[in-house]
């Protein structure tokens, strides 16, 4: 370590050129990052709707309908006239009305009432259409240009054109609301007016360098490429901040700036690097999600905080070399109080909390896994149009894939399907061309609609919303139907069979992510204390705040996105484990020279600054996400880490505390070599002067 700051001190002005160099060149390879909006294509490759998804792809031409297209007060003639112009649009491959299931010059009332009330009722038409795929935002720009304020859009693609358009502009917006604040809270923390924008270019630098990087995959999520960035700043801001906190008091001590310096980087060094291996482990844990979505969200996050700490640990100190000078010129007074005395607050609350935390953690425990998830996003959209369409939300298309061959057994299907709850109508070959004609007779055009070599196409209409407990049942109730004529290769596509799909990935997730993270982290405390308690105390006060954070949707009766809900689970244990970790290191090295009694108290008082700070900055980037953000899986991630960071800050400073007083003996009967003083009893007026 010496070696390495020495090396950055004397070649300072070399190693800033080449951050900077690569943190322009990052620059520009972000803007040909490629964001994937589409969350079903992260589902692993066993699932069905991946699997079904492929045969539409290889064996049939047409994709499927992925947007509800309304318009009102057209009779007829005008529908028709206008599902031509739909057909015109330069990004809409097809478009299903009325016309493709109903004879129009047939009377309506001769017709069955769902399936004509389904295209036309009460002179709206609503018309199904498939808008290029990654063409989203173009083709339902062009499909409202067309509407004129006459009708709305809704649907899939709907959806992810609401997304793409929101996401860019929120993650800025956040960005000009967190900054700003973040300074502030530094400016209070620091005592010099230079430092914050040091911590933030620091920071800065690396979170440029890991977005440019991701140009380097072939494509990364809407919720990696808005979260990742925010959540980076606000879990390794701490790094810089422990490398400057270092480096001034080292110069307090009147050694050379370079000494400070070299001196900075070797202490912090093992802190820095212990801080940030518990939080990249919490983030490495997400890699082994079924869902790719999370180790999408994971690979980068890991990727940011190793990038973080080399920055902080060989940019940071060469930028500090170039203008120590001005932080000097610009120190002030310390606006934060020391804290030194806290824990006479702070200790008076320990055993109140260790026994509330008794008695609810259990209920938390089971509330916090009986919460109700939504899957995607159409709340969302729901929200941003203010309930624009949200009566044509309430129509979900299921395309059902079945092995071709039996005309007779497709036709009863299709009948089966029809009868079915929310089904408001059903398109293939037989419901459209007839059993009885065979497919050979008509031309390619006509049954490549419906006819691959292997697999009969059945596109289903359901009044249901895209997700919820209607969707999802008929979504069952679909795959039953068809596998009572089709035992096996049955196959469903469809924003609903999507969903429903990532519903049963993602819960089967959350057991195995949370014991990586558990055990990684174990390890990691039990190498850094030597002790087999300590790791348990400390795991047991971040889950406590962890199970409290996400029972509290269940008990109020909120729904909340599962994603968000899994990620936080991992993200709130692996950034906040370090407030335990650093009040812990700070008791147990205090507990050497002191008794119980005085250790915590001393710890609480040369910890709890630090704690506050980090968890300060952490709890505003989430809160700012979740004000800035429409799309509430992005939302719910901000409001969990919010509220997480500050339960976490709460139960480190109250009942940790109150933990490692209570368990002292234990504790040191479990820990190598812990070179506990005794707690001999001492005058009353010693232990006065000492605590002054």
């Amino acid at each position: 370590m010496e070696n390495l700051a020495a090396g950055i001190i004397r070649h300072k002005k070399l190693v800033l050129a080449i951050f900077i160099a690569a943190a322009l060149v990052c620059g520009v390879l972000f803007m040909a990052v490629n964001v994937n909006y589409n969350m079903s294509e992260y589902l692993p490759p066993e699932a069905q709707s991946t699997k079904a998804l492929q045969i539409m792809q290889q064996e049939f031409p047409q994709a499927m309908p992925n947007a509800d297209v309304s318009l009102h007060g057209v009779s007829l003639m005008e529908g028709l006239d206008f599902k031509r112009k739909l057909l015109d649009l330069e990004h809409v491959t097809a478009v299903m009305w009325l016309d493709d299931v109903f004879d129009l010059t047939t009377p309506m009332e001769m017709g069955d009432a769902d399936t004509v009330g389904g295209f036309y009722k009460d002179g709206t038409a609503k018309y199904s259409v498939t808008v290029t795929k990654g063409k989203e935002k173009e083709g339902v720009g062009e499909i409202k240009a067309l509407l004129a304020g006459r009708g709305t859009v809704a649907g899939e693609a709907s959806e992810i054109e609401f997304v793409q358009s929101a996401t860019g502009t929120e993650v800025v917006n956040a960005m000009i609301i967190l900054v700003p604040v973040i300074i502030l809270i530094l400016i209070f923390a620091t005592n010099s007016w230079l430092e914050p924008l040091l911590f933030l270019a620091a920071i800065g630098v690396s979170v440029v360098i890991n977005m440019g990087t991701n140009a380097f995959f072939n494509n990364v999520s809407f919720l990696t490429n808005a979260v990742t960035p925010i959540l980076q700043l606000a879990v390794s801001l701490d790094y810089a901040i422990f490398l400057l906190h270092s480096f001034g008091a080292r110069r307090k001590e009147g050694v050379s700036v370079e000494q400070a310096m070299a001196g900075a980087v070797k202490e912090s060094f093992s802190t820095v690097a212990a801080s940030a291996s518990t939080t990249l482990f919490g983030f490495m844990a997400l890699l082994f999600m079924d869902f790719g979505i999370g180790a999408d969200l994971g690979l980068s996050l890991a990727k940011g905080i190793a990038i973080s700490f080399v920055s902080v640990m060989i940019f940071l100190p060469a930028l500090t070399m170039c203008v120590y000078k001005a932080i000097d010129k610009t120190h002030h007074r310390p606006f934060m109080p020391s804290y030194s005395n806290i824990g006479k607050v702070l200790r008076k609350l320990g055993v109140p909390a260790v026994i509330i935390v008794a008695l609810i953690i259990v209920p938390c425990f089971l509330g916090q896994s009986r919460t109700d998830f939504l899957y995607g996003y159409q709340s969302a959209f729901d929200h941003m149009t203010g309930g624009e369409g949200a009566d044509e939300a309430d129509s979900a298309v299921t395309v059902l894939f079945v092995p071709r061959g039996d005309a007779v057994k497709e036709e009863r299907l299709c009948g089966d399907l029809l009868a079915l709850p929310h089904i408001t109508s059903v398109t293939s070959y037989v419901t459209t061309v007839g059993a009885g004609i065979p497919p050979d007779f008509l031309s390619d055009e006509i049954t490549g609609q419906f006819y691959s070599e292997n697999y009969a196409r059945i596109i289903i209409y359901a009044d249901t919303p895209q997700e919820g407990e209607a969707a999802f049942s008929t979504v069952e109730n679909i795959t039953a139907a068809a596998k009572s004529y089709y035992p096996s290769d049955v196959y469903s596509v469809g924003q609903s069979a999507n969903l429903y799909d990532i519903k049963t990935v993602v819960r089967s997730d959350n057991m195995l992510t949370n014991l990586i993270a558990i055990i990684s982290i174990f390890i990691v405390l039990l190498v850094t204390f030597k002790s087999l308690s300590l790791p348990f105390f400390l795991l047991l006060t971040i889950e406590a705040a962890i199970w409290i954070n996400m029972a509290i949707p269940y008990f109020t009766g909120v729904s909340i996105n599962y994603v968000g809900y899994l990620v936080l689970n991992t993200v709130q244990l692996g950034a906040t484990v370090d407030y335990a970790i650093l009040l812990t290191v700070t008791y147990m090295r205090c507990r050497q020279t002191m008794p119980k009694g005085e250790a915590i108290h001393a710890a609480l008082g040369g910890s709890f600054r630090s704690i506050l700070l980090s968890a300060a900055t952490l709890a505003t980037a989430g809160f700012v996400l979740a004000a800035t953000s429409s799309n509430p899986l992005i939302a719910d991630i901000g409001l969990l880490l919010g509220r997480g960071t500050l339960l976490s800050m709460l139960t480190v400073v109250v009942f940790l505390p109150a933990t490692l007083t209570l368990c002292d003996r234990f504790i040191e009967k479990t820990t190598i070599k812990p070179k506990f003083l005794k707690n001999i009893a001492q005058p009353k007026e010693e232990t006065k002067n000492e605590n002054a």
